[in-house]
């Protein structure tokens, strides 16, 4: 596949932003500053992620919870994803699916997919999102197109995590039935990403960080960010990741834009590598500060974090959540037997039900679709 470049200056804006952080420099005033306004600056959202804003955690917690409720109600999100395929063809140090990592390889048929995708609908949820390996020679177009177009007969909303592609790509997959694409940038410095990147089309620093620009330029509803939080500079990171978003709604103000904020797990076969500690009260401000720079956008809090953290941030910043998770191949249909090894490691294997009444529980509404799809007769009446 030939890699397409697209004319935007996003990128260079962000890492230039990026680079001139000095999260060091700031003081209480300008923490205070912040939390004062209804609407923050650049320079309000880098104080928020700042070491000095940890001593105003409460506060700014008070006010993410404010924010919350403000544009999103009660309301939590709930979906599940589901990973069809395993193979790889890029080298990243700190993945489970990397290609010279000796696990288990699979790649579910269209039959497998579907038996899946029939299995999850049971719980109830509406929206999922199909994961594979990022290899072209496993997982070509057509097959991720075909799995979309499974999807859309059981799943009201469909996402896609797969490797980034062209725009034309995205408008094939687009029309048959993905909403959206998460695409993480893993990290945002360039030098660090050339040392955890060794082989295959993810070495590519620029193709992948314009990859959600090319989703919505392709027709895709919305498009979600990260940073894989500890691989580099975790403050920096999650900078450059609500920057990223915060220009490219700033450009397509239709998109709907959405976060995660995962950290490092273990992997099979883990390779020791050097990270940044992110601990859970970091964490936990980097959530709230992105909930005060970005009130619109949906925040998901991933598998990876124990049930009490995630049970805890749903009610303060966060507004979407995974349930049923299992990130191995075949997982939902053969669960004693899996037919491919997983990603990574979770730490929250609580079931849909599970998930969905503790919501309940803490007096919040869980939402399984946001987005109702209308066709012309709907509106216009049958002729």
């Amino acid at each position: 596949m030939e890699l397409e470049m697209i004319n935007s200056d996003i990128m260079d804006r962000v890492i230039d932003e990026m680079n001139r952080y000095d999260y060091n420099s700031f003081l209480d005033k300008d923490i205070e500053e912040a939390l004062s306004k209804d609407y923050l600056s650049i320079k309000d959202f880098q104080a928020l992620l700042s070491p000095k804003a940890m001593d105003y955690l409460e506060e700014i917690a008070q006010k993410a919870k404010t924010f919350r409720e403000r544009y999103f109600g009660n309301s939590v999100y709930m979906f599940t994803p589901l990973y069809i395929s395993n193979y790889c063809d890029n080298y990243c140090v700190y993945c489970g699916f990397n290609s010279h990592n000796k696990i288990k390889r699979a790649k579910l048929d269209l039959e497998q997919i579907e038996q899946e995708l029939k299995e999850i609908a049971k719980s109830g949820l509406e929206e999922i999102l199909i994961l594979t390996g990022e290899s072209e020679k496993y997982s070509n177009i057509e097959y991720i197109g075909e799995a979309c177009k499974l999807a859309r007969k059981y799943f009201n909303n469909v996402g896609i995590e797969i490797y980034p592609v062209n725009v034309k790509d995205y408008e094939y997959l687009n029309s048959c039935g993905a909403d959206y694409v998460t695409v993480f940038q893993e990290t945002y410095n360039n030098e660090k990403y050339k040392k955890l990147h060794l082989e295959g089309h993810k070495k590519v620093f620029s193709y992948r960080f314009n990859s959600q620009e090319r989703a919505l330029m392709g027709g895709m509803r919305g498009v979600a960010f990260g940073a894989l939080l500890g691989l580099d500079d975790f403050r920096k990171d999650a900078f450059a990741t609500g920057y990223h978003a915060y220009l490219l709604q700033k450009k397509y103000p239709h998109a709907e834009i959405s976060i995660s904020c995962p950290r490092l797990r273990p992997i099979i076969n883990n390779i020791e590598i050097e990270k940044e500690i992110v601990s859970e009260k970091e964490l936990f401000q980097i959530v709230c500060a992105y909930r005060l720079f970005l009130p619109f956008t949906n925040i998901t809090i991933s598998t990876r974090e124990n049930p009490n953290f995630r049970d805890n941030i749903i009610k303060i910043a966060a507004t979407k959540i995974s349930a049923g998770v299992d990130t191995g191949i075949g997982a939902h249909t053969n669960c004693s037997n899996k037919k491919g090894d997983e990603q990574f490691e979770i730490a929250d294997r609580r079931t849909v039900a599970q998930i969905f009444e503790i919501i309940k529980k803490e007096e919040l509404q869980p939402v399984m679709n946001d987005y109702i799809y209308l066709k012309d007769s709907d509106i216009y009446g049958k002729k």
